[in-house]
């Protein structure tokens, strides 16, 4: 049964998401963001081009079996998906936001609240009914920010990540309504019909989220300083050794290490007498669990 892995067409999670399946093996035949669909190298995988936020619909209704979207896009469609992991890359906020020369500068000012404007009105609406604020929900699908300048709002909410967008419009953060990042997430049958090839995806995207930043690194290093080596690269599990052929007094060494590790592990490895280091890349991490 073929599966279909919906991913955004266009923005800021698209190439990173493109990218994210063509390391871990699911080569996209077509990628162009003109098309709506693509193959991929294995004949029962398929992906679909589609907005960030018609990707949590289109998974909960079953037009796409598993899906690379935001989770506050998700929240904001209120659908019953399966949250499969977390991809730990486009992390954002929503968060309230106000006019710097306002009189919204704490949550408590809220209350005085009127009109919200949003590209988010489920969150929105969800927020400040939680804050038994009785304000009225603006929806807009753009420029978020130029609501209250222009009079057609009090405050706004909106994503943002490092907060430069709002300065730059004068507007400073009061709250944040939810934090978010890129999810893998899945229709509810579809984990059920399809679990095998399901979970063979989902493998192998964590197994490439697992390798960033992680490099592997090897040495040839006399016998008698093995202890000092095992205190030196422990890396996941410990070093892996092997014999040198040729020279019974010598053992290869390897392990796999954080890429902030290596300048430190280099030099204590070479302290020790260690030579011919080698650090290598890594593509992929496939741990059993």
């Amino acid at each position: 049964m073929k599966v279909r892995i919906a991913i955004p067409s266009k923005g800021r999670i698209s190439g990173p998401s493109v990218s994210l399946l063509e390391k871990a093996g699911i080569g996209l035949t077509d990628n162009s963001s003109r098309k709506l669909f693509s193959n991929t190298f294995d004949p029962e995988i398929s992906v679909m081009f589609t907005r960030a936020a018609d990707i949590p619909v289109y998974v909960a209704d079953g037009a796409a079996d598993i899906g690379i979207t935001g989770f506050d896009l998700t929240q904001e469609k209120n659908v019953d998906v399966e949250f499969l992991d977390d991809l730990k890359f486009g992390a954002t906020r929503l968060v309230v936001a106000a006019p710097e020369n306002s009189d919204f500068n704490t949550v408590d000012d809220l209350k005085n609240v009127k009109i919200v404007a949003t590209e988010f009105p489920h969150l929105t609406q969800k927020y400040f009914e939680e804050k038994n604020i009785n304000a009225t929900i603006m929806p807009l699908s753009g420029a978020t920010e130029v609501a209250p300048l222009i009079g057609v709002a009090d405050v706004i909410a909106d994503l943002t990540s490092t907060g430069t967008t709002l300065k730059m419009n004068h507007l400073h953060e009061i709250d944040t309504i939810i934090n978010s990042s890129v999810r893998l997430i899945a229709n509810k049958e579809s984990l059920k019909t399809k679990y095998e090839k399901i979970e063979a995806i989902r493998t192998g995207i964590l197994g490439v989220l697992h390798a960033e930043r992680k490099k592997l690194i090897m040495a040839n290093v006399h016998k008698s300083n093995l202890d000092d080596i095992k205190s030196a690269m422990p890396g996941m599990s410990g070093p892996t050794v092997s014999e040198v052929y040729g020279d019974e007094n010598m053992v290869a060494v390897h392990s796999v290490i954080s890429e902030t590790e290596v300048f430190e592990t280099i030099n204590k490895l070479r302290k020790i007498g260690a030579k011919d280091l080698l650090v290598l890349p890594i593509e992929r991490i496939l741990e059993n669990k």
